[in-house]
């Protein structure tokens, strides 16, 4: 008797468990990343800029990473970075750069996190009003460049 009650529960545990509805968190699909990182890629490639494209999701890792063929060794770094403080801090990284410079009482912020990079380049990704990561640009003769190639990414996968 014992033997049939467990078997009947344990038969019946996966139904229960799929009939209970998981809650789901917003979240970059893979898909997407690679996308808005090709696009800006392509962007920055069109005007004759060459280089490198980093998407993080929210919680800073890394989803995409591309580099162009012969961008500097710094650019990695840069649009990595660039990513990471648009997702951590939710804003564009321009706008967090005249926030900093802006009053001293803001300093500080510079050496929250050594992976923060306050320089024009990186934008948050946001789907649906909800922030889900973050896109950097480095390597091209200025950050408001870098910005505009970041943009087209997002405008391609219909991000704010």
């Amino acid at each position: 008797m014992i033997r049939k009650l467990a078997l009947a529960i344990i038969i019946a545990m996966p139904a229960a468990a799929n009939a209970q509805e998981l809650p789901t968190a917003p979240y970059l699909p893979l898909d997407l990343a690679t996308k808005a990182a090709q696009t800006a890629l392509d962007a920055c490639a069109g005007e004759g800029h060459i280089v490198s494209v980093a998407i993080v999701a929210r919680s800073g890792v890394t989803k995409a990473l591309l580099r162009a063929d012969n961008a500097g060794p710094h650019t990695v770094g840069s649009s990595t970075g660039k990513a990471f403080t648009s997702a951590s801090m939710g804003r564009d990284t321009a706008g967090l750069a005249g926030f900093i410079g802006s009053a001293p009482e803001n300093d500080g912020l510079r050496d929250m996190d050594s992976r923060l990079v306050i320089q024009a380049g990186g934008l948050p990704i946001k789907i649906g009003g909800a922030l889900v990561g973050g896109i950097g640009v480095g390597g091209a003769p200025s950050g408001a460049i870098d910005e505009t190639c970041a943009r087209a990414g997002l405008d391609a996968i219909g991000a704010e």
